[in-house]
């Protein structure tokens, strides 16, 4: 009989409730018994939608980590507090979900992976792009050898105009940067595992706030105030790789550009190319001839397709609680993500010094 793990949501606003409560609450062997928000209200909106019955309510995670009963913490904070309440939560013997990106500075990240092997506790972090069907299945190509090795690829996470203008998003002290560090981060990890390579060498960073002071800007999310408004509106980067690899990043929340991918990367290998521009897409060349073709995703005759539809966040949280029960590794390790933190930062670094960083 499966045990029943007792989960902790600290943080219960936007994406806890988009995504970690929604999900958690689909997979079987899992409680959600603890609720901590700095606005009270919405940890107890949170614990009568999705806790069990006598669910606990915090707005100090430090008083709900003395819950010896509590396996599992979700933290789901802005990113400056994602290695406090992460290390805090593994030295009180928990598991540890961190929302992405793992931290806000790559110094912080790396004392999170410290702390997971200190303490012997898992780590993850919320990439949950990986768990998308287009995902699996590019993987699952990559990993067979049909592209060969790949010596360059892209990571897009481009918006035309849509800047969250909520929370703390544009706060550089609250998050560490804008849309780099937002969605650029998803990108980023999800080439990295594509390519199992996570060895950067050298990083070329630029970051722009060329849109960021308009007033009364054309947005998704309404018009946004420039005086608030103290991230980057946009961020791109190049990365070479220490077996010579190349991948180009690029990432905004307003750019003036029809090219509009999110989540989403493009690779370039000796057998063969893909991408992930409206579907999957396989490129190559055979019997002296270029070919393309697309992956069905949504049919019988994929792999990993069993007919039944599940979400990403679905998929990410079932595996996650699979892997603690099995004692297995996440599908995203701390080590994997750490390597994020680091990418990403050198592009910011890169970007204020007009200099490479070599890592």
């Amino acid at each position: 009989m499966s045990k029943t793990f007792k989960v902790a949501i600290v943080g219960c606003g936007g994406i806890a409730n988009g995504k970690h409560l929604p999900s958690l609450k689909n997979v079987p062997n899992v409680e959600m018994v603890a609720f901590c928000d700095i606005i009270e209200h919405r940890a107890i909106e949170a614990a009568a939608k999705y806790g069990v019955d006598g669910a606990k309510v915090y707005t100090d995670y430090t008083e709900l980590l003395k819950d010896e009963s509590i396996d599992i913490v979700h933290v789901c904070t802005p990113n400056d507090s994602h290695a406090d309440i992460s290390i805090a939560a593994m030295e009180a013997g928990k598991h540890v979900m961190s929302e992405k990106p793992m931290a806000k500075t790559a110094a912080d990240a790396l004392r999170m992976l410290e702390a997971s092997k200190r303490t012997g506790k898992k780590l993850t972090v919320g990439y949950n792009n990986r768990f998308r069907g287009d995902s699996q299945a590019l993987k699952a190509i990559v990993d067979g050898g049909e592209l060969g090795d790949i010596y360059y690829a892209k990571a897009h996470a481009i918006r035309r105009r849509a800047v969250p203008t909520w929370g703390v998003f544009l706060d550089e002290e609250k998050q560490g940067g804008g849309p780099l560090i937002d969605i650029g981060t998803h990108a980023l990890d999800l080439t990295l595992w594509m390519m199992n390579n996570y060895k950067p060498k050298v990083v070329l960073g630029t970051a722009y706030h060329k849109l960021s002071q308009r007033q009364n800007a054309a947005n998704a999310w309404g018009p946004w105030d420039p005086a608030q408004f103290t991230v980057e509106d946009s961020a791109f980067g190049m990365i070479v790789m220490e077996n010579g690899a190349t991948i180009v990043l690029e990432s905004s929340w307003a750019l003036n550009t029809l090219e509009v991918d999110e989540a989403k990367c493009t690779l370039s290998g000796t057998e063969g190319g893909a991408d992930m521009k409206g579907g999957l897409r396989i490129n190559g060349e055979q019997n002296s001839r270029l070919f393309t073709k697309e992956i069905e995703l949504n049919s019988g005759g994929v792999a990993f397709y069993d007919g039944k539809a599940e979400s990403a966040a679905d998929l990410e949280m079932k595996m996650w609680i699979k892997a603690i029960e099995e004692d297995k590794d996440p599908v995203v390790t701390p080590e994997q993500a750490y390597v994020v933190s680091q990418i990403l930062e050198a592009i910011y670094e890169s970007s204020k010094t007009g200099k490479a960083v070599y890592l």
